[in-house]
């Protein structure tokens, strides 16, 4: 496990020394105990804590958190930076000295030569907060993609932070209300937007933002990066476009190879994952890594397509065949995640990465494949919706697109959507794309929200994607866009590193290099997405790399059976906790809709994501706003934790 937490006094004055004591400890050590946790206090009302993986220089003398030779600068960082060779080169041009092998003292020498620009030079994953002693400010930084979190708060005159909200809530002081205007979010989107937190008073350091705070000031946030906006641009010939494309993914992975620990990549056996591991595979000499998950279920396991990629690359391949204990894990994610959270593809992340972490500390893995090269199905049924808008019979031409559809995993699933947002046609984009996207649109709320949500049925949060849909003319090419800035950081991103750190393993995607990323935006749609192939570009370029069986499946994603678990293991737990007593008093929802929505789901009408969502909600509230303590894992209640010793502070 890594992460980073710390307080700092803004107003310039000493918090008690029985209070420092306790706080430094309890946000050090709430996730991030063990053996390299360490808590340092840099002086009145200022303490800093880190739990350190070690990845990259695995010696003491790399642990966290650090000073600068001159002590003025005090750093903790959690993440990996895949250039901190190159700019250790160019700092030691400029004579600053190394004492370490570590990416974290780059950070330093960095801040040093560059101020909190040093994070426009920065190629990597990583939340860092460091102090700058000689202008006695606090400086926070964050990825460009959003791959690692940062919270914070401020409780009286202090402001808290820490890679956990957990590690933020467990300041003295600091309240847990929920936001229900967040609430209302996450029953949209499946996720909390970063903007907003689950619970009141906690922020976020946006992706691609630095923050600054002085001594008795507030903190001022300024975006260093943005992705080149969507645009309609000229193509290049094909052979010379994939050339570059396996070239530069080939150097994404290749970066993403340090590391002084053992190394593997997580397979699925989808397009983007096996991408990943060609690229590994000709990177290294070694035999790689792979490990892979399946479940019972068919249409849930995709092995055979993993095991066409470790045979014809040799890999020494792991497969993981998961019964999952589905009454425990979904206590463990309303843990892990500290807020809201649906995406059912975080319980085979969850359980991947705990087998793995058995083999190796460090795996690749192919997320962000789908925004760079426009891989979702749901972009092609915007292509066509696109197509239908401009017919004078649009509810014909809306049942044409219908039946013109690709298969999918679940037909009759995007079959409906796709009535929804047929439905939509003329309405504004957000309305159009959250027909295909939403968990519960406008109308579905109308008939589940109870008295305390009712007052944010005025307003749609698909409202927030429009700023992003209309980026450029073409739908596909906006809805990329809106991706990027929203589902691949709160959702993708977030469940990948919270599944993954819960294991202490680091996950790392070539996909997510942003250079790779400016330079797939640039690209025309027609080249990215060529026909009605999703991805098409992407697929084209690994013919030579992967089979042709493998490439052009239809899409499966990396999901679990979640239906067969709410009809079984979850049944009893289910209808406690959305029609038992303990949820109808928090007034949410309208307990008969609620009822009826699981009605319908039990007589065929598949609704499994939506009652994923509103059990994940509730074990939400049962374990952080509920009772006096929320820490203990709920793990620790079945097995002793091996987190006993006090931490250094």
């Amino acid at each position: 496990m890594c992460g980073i937490a710390g307080f700092f006094d803004i107003a310039s004055r000493a918090i008690r020394p029985d209070a420092k004591a306790i706080a430094a400890r309890q946000i050090a050590a709430i996730r991030y105990r063990g053996p390299d946790a360490y808590g340092l206090h840099l002086g009145p009302g200022l303490a800093l804590g880190h739990a350190r993986l070690a990845i990259i220089d695995t010696s003491r003398t790399a642990n966290q958190p650090m000073r600068d030779a001159t002590g003025d600068l005090a750093l903790v960082f959690n993440g990996e930076i895949y250039n901190f060779a190159t700019l250790r080169r160019e700092l030691e041009t400029r004579g600053h000295a190394f004492r370490t092998r570590s990416d974290t003292e780059v950070i330093l020498e960095g801040y040093r030569a560059w101020g909190p620009e040093v994070a426009t030079r920065l190629s990597g994953m990583f939340a860092i907060a460091l102090h700058d002693g000689e202008r006695d400010r606090l400086v926070l930084m964050r990825d460009r993609l959003g791959k690692k979190p940062l919270a914070f708060a401020t409780v009286g005159s202090t402001f808290v932070f820490g890679s956990e909200i957990k590690a933020v809530l467990a300041f003295p002081g600091m309240t847990r209300t929920a936001d229900l205007a967040a609430i209302d979010a996450y029953l949209t989107y499946q996720y909390v937007p970063h903007e907003m937190s689950a619970f009141s008073g906690v922020g976020k350091l946006p992706p691609a933002h630095v923050g600054v705070l002085e001594r008795g000031g507030t903190l001022k946030l300024e975006r260093y990066w943005s992705l080149p906006e969507p645009s309609v641009a000229k193509p290049s010939p094909d052979a010379e476009v994939k050339a570059e494309l396996i070239t530069r993914l080939e150097a994404a992975t290749r970066a993403r190879l340090v590391s002084d620990v053992p190394l593997g990549a997580f397979l699925s056996g989808g397009v983007d994952s096996s991408a990943v591991v060609a690229m590994m595979a000709r990177a290294t000499s070694q035999p790689v890594r792979t490990f892979s998950i399946g479940f019972d279920e068919a249409s849930h396991d995709e092995r055979r397509y993993a095991r066409m990629v470790a045979e014809r690359y040799g890999t020494r391949h792991e497969e993981i065949e998961v019964t999952p204990d589905a009454a425990a894990i979904v206590e463990d994610l309303a843990y892990h995640f500290d807020e809201p959270f649906a995406d059912a593809s975080a319980v085979p992340t969850y359980y991947v990465s705990k087998a793995a972490r058995a083999h190796v500390t460090v795996v690749l893995t192919g997320d962000g494949g789908d925004e760079c090269f426009l891989g979702y199905e749901r972009y092609l049924a915007l292509r066509r919706l696109e197509a239908v808008e401009r017919l004078p019979i649009a509810v014909k031409a809306a049942a044409r697109v219908v039946t013109a559809l690709p298969n999918a995993v679940d037909r009759v699933q995007l079959l409906r959507r796709m009535r929804r947002i047929a439905a939509t046609i003329g309405a504004a984009r957000s309305r159009r794309y959250g027909a295909l996207i939403a968990y519960f649109d406008d109308t579905m709320k109308r008939q589940v929200y109870g008295p305390a949500l009712s007052p944010f049925l005025g307003q749609s949060q698909l409202d927030r994607l429009e700023p992003w849909l209309t980026a450029t003319r073409s739908f596909p090419l906006a809805a990329a866009w809106a991706d990027v800035h929203t589902y691949l950081p709160d959702d993708l991103l977030a469940k990948v590193d919270i599944a993954s750190m819960a294991s202490s393993i680091e996950c790392r995607s070539p996909f997510l290099d942003h250079e790779l990323m400016e330079w797939a935006s640039r690209l025309p749609e027609a080249q990215r997405f060529p026909g009605s192939v999703p991805k098409g570009l992407l697929k084209s370029a690994l013919e030579p790399h992967l089979p042709r069986e493998l490439l052009y499946r239809p899409k499966m994603g990396f999901a679990a059976p979640i239906d067969g678990w709410i009809d079984g293991a979850l049944r009893e737990r289910i209808d406690d906790a959305l029609l038992g007593a303990r949820a109808t008093a928090r007034g949410l929802f309208n307990r008969p809709s609620v009822a009826a929505l699981l009605r319908r789901h039990r007589a065929g009408e598949r609704q499994g994501y939506r009652i994923w969502a509103l059990l994940m909600l509730e074990l939400w509230f049962r374990q952080w706003i509920d009772p006096a303590d929320p820490f203990e894992e709920p793990a620790a209640r079945r097995v002793a934790s091996r987190f006993s010793e006090p931490i250094p502070v």
